[in-house]
């Protein structure tokens, strides 16, 4: 009665079906807590599939007028009585009913400044629920502008969406608000690093690279295919006519833009418009490189065919080299030269470099004005030339439902077509793929709560707490952290003073916030290392100060007072946790290293404190690093001087983490 899940047999009624328990009622998604007190139900809400709106504004999104006129019932209602289209809430009840053509005039007034939240489930971070300007279309698919999707992870292959009415005028968000779809949204672009929330359309970056390859033969006012005009060995240096076009679009302040814009350089274009120009601004300039990638992307006429994809000559000779070598490799574990393990790791080295000499004969084969080669160089395809690879190349070694790879490759390609023992190998991949993918999701959104739930009390209580602590950053730093030093240390508040070496010339005052082009004078002064304020150091009582915090990563400048810098935290760890692998499989001299921890429990471990799985060994002195193998074993020798050397034996399936000739210092990783 009190809790029918410890047993060891619940007890169930006839049918089979478990009894719930007082427990049961309680606990989890769908009890009393979560689902009736914590739940929200609300009116005026409406919910439907996502079709692309390409004529809208950023801060925009269609809806059907059907679904708006039941969203805006009752001020629709009201406004009829207000302007004596009818007597009283009844008969205006009456005229929204029959839908009378004066209520559709009414409710176009109406929704001028009211404005509506999407909401895309699963609201994984704030980007999740933002604010758009109403505008009424036919149909019955509520219409999102593409550049807004990264932000809510949506695409149009049926994912459907939730719009939610602010009832009350104070709710209204009537000035600007920070919920507003361009507040939200354009301010993740403080840095070229974060400026990635609304994300080009594949096809968008296609046309833009292709277009800004044309030749300056086409004059602007010309109406000639410009994406066609290109001239030959132009090796992708951006031309006349496209660049002027491009230009065009542009405030005055951001010209003259002259590089072939991919997928980085669009990145970093549109982090520079909303230092130069603000959100609303922005907002404008990605609306007009959005219309200008549609025109461009739909004149070019740009699509492929199978005779597009060329298979490399040289395929063939490739295989069979390796086929040769595999076969030596299997002699000689035949004759009891090398152990199974050996032959294993040596068959996956020998297929894995295949793949890679493929891979490059399969991007030198393409010609550059291929439709193919167009789409993988403007980074409209994932992974480069990868997926290529595939269809053209070879799609190479395939991992088995535990993970382990399995040492038949599968040579051929989806040119030319798999043979049935290829196809069925291939299955594993995708199985694994899959139920990899449905497990990660539930995974990282208990991650998500359990890190909300420790962080939530982390909020911004003060401006400053006084403090004189800090701690130092180093520009030698990136090789550990894997980020810049600009990257650790912008956004950050100075600690103390920051001089030139050379002149004394303060750069940087205590307690300011350091920016860019403060960085970027410190960079030309040769300031290597910083003092500066952080969390760890941070003396407010409860939560944080906004010194020791920095900038406010999602708006800019120094974060405000009342932000939940915890939960945003949290968030921002969770968020990406679902397109994190839950294991990688290493396919070069690695393969059967698939032990070691990464992915999200490898994040659930450093959280955790738990202790890592697979270990790493660490060298204990200072030395010259020499691999040997000794009686069929591989050993890592670290060489001090002639008389003190560290021996360590490499199992087989293990990677060594330094090259051999390589000074490693005492608390290098070896290996792994």
């Amino acid at each position: 009665m009190i809790d029918n899940s410890q047993r060891g047999k619940a007890v169930s009624q006839r049918g089979q079906r478990k009894l719930k328990s007082l427990s049961d009622l309680l606990k989890g998604k769908q009890g009393r807590f979560r689902r009736n007190l914590l739940g929200k139900r609300v009116d005026y809400s409406g919910r439907s599939v996502i079709v692309v709106g390409p004529q809208l504004k950023l801060n925009q999104c269609g809806l059907p007028k059907q679904m708006a006129l039941e969203l805006f019932k009752p001020f629709v209602m009201r406004k009829l009585v207000e302007n004596n289209f009818a007597h009283n809430i009844k008969s205006a009840k009456r005229l929204v009913d029959r839908m009378s053509p004066e209520v559709w005039d009414v409710l176009e007034t109406i929704i001028k400044d009211h404005p509506v939240l999407l909401n895309r489930a699963p609201t994984l971070h704030r980007l999740g629920i933002q604010a758009f300007e109403v505008i009424l279309v036919e149909g019955s698919a509520i219409q999102i502008h593409p550049l807004v999707c990264a932000a809510f992870n949506a695409d149009f292959d049926g994912d459907q969406m939730a719009v939610h009415v602010p009832r009350r005028p104070a709710n209204r968000l009537s000035n600007p608000p920070k919920i507003w779809c361009w507040a939200v949204t354009i301010s993740r672009w403080t840095a070229p690093t974060n400026a990635a929330k609304v994300k080009f359309s594949r096809r968008r970056k296609k046309s833009r690279w292709h277009t800004s390859s044309a030749s300056s033969n086409c004059t602007p006012k010309s109406n000639c295919n410009l994406a066609r005009a290109r001239k030959k060995n132009s090796s992708r240096r951006p031309s006349g006519a496209s660049c002027v076009l491009f230009n065009e679009i542009f405030p005055e302040e951001m010209r003259f833009v002259n590089d072939v814009q991919d997928k980085k350089k669009l990145k970093e274009l549109v982090a520079r418009a909303y230092q130069v120009v603000g959100s609303e601004g922005t907002a404008e300039v990605v609306d007009r490189i959005k219309e200008i990638g549609f025109k461009y992307a739909t004149r070019s006429g740009l699509t492929i065919a199978i005779d597009d994809i060329t298979v490399p000559a040289n395929k063939e000779e490739i295989i069979h080299n390796v086929e040769v070598s595999v076969a030596e490799v299997e002699k000689q574990y035949r004759r009891g030269l090398i152990t199974e393990d050996e032959q294993y790791v040596k068959t996956v080295e020998l297929w894995t470099e295949a793949t890679e000499e493929i891979t490059d004969a399969v991007a030198k084969s393409f010609a550059q004005d291929s439709p193919v080669r167009v789409m993988a160089n403007s980074g409209a395809t994932k992974g480069g030339f990868t997926p290529l690879r595939q269809l053209a190349g070879m799609r190479g070694l395939m991992a088995d439902p535990a993970g382990r790879i399995i040492p038949l490759p599968i040579t051929s390609n989806f040119r030319e077509g798999l043979t049935a023992l290829e196809y069925f190998i291939s299955t594993h991949g995708a199985r694994k793929g899959l139920a990899d993918t449905a497990l990660r999701t539930a995974d990282a959104g208990y991650l998500t709560r359990r890190l909300v739930d420790v962080a939530q009390d982390v909020i911004i209580n003060e401006d400053d707490c006084g403090t004189h602590s800090g701690i130092w950053l180093s520009g030698d730093s990136k090789e550990r952290t894997g980020e810049s030093f600009e990257e650790r240390v912008v956004g950050r508040v100075a600690a103390s003073a920051i001089a030139n070496p050379k002149t004394g010339e303060i750069i940087v005052n205590a307690l300011e916030l350091i920016t860019e082009q403060m960085f970027a004078q410190m960079k030309a002064a040769g300031v290597d290392r910083v003092f500066v304020r952080s969390p760890l150091t941070c003396g407010a009582r409860h939560g944080l100060c906004a010194k020791c915090y920095g900038r406010d990563l999602a708006r800019g400048g120094l974060i405000r007072i009342g932000e939940a810098v915890g939960v945003i935290a949290a968030q921002s760890i969770g968020e990406p946790g679902t397109q994190l692998t839950l294991r990688t499989f290493h396919t070069g001299g690695v393969a059967g290293a698939e032990d070691i921890t990464t992915g999200l429990p490898r994040i659930e471990e450093l959280f955790e404190s738990r202790d890592p799985k697979g270990q790493s060994i660490i060298s204990d002195i200072d030395g010259q690093v020499e691999i040997a193998i000794e009686d069929g074993q591989r050993v890592l020798e670290v060489v001090a001087t002639k008389i003190e050397t560290d021996d360590y034996e490499m199992p087989t399936h293990t990677k060594a983490l330094v090259k051999e000739g390589e000074f490693a210092p005492t608390g290098t990783v070896l290996y792994q």
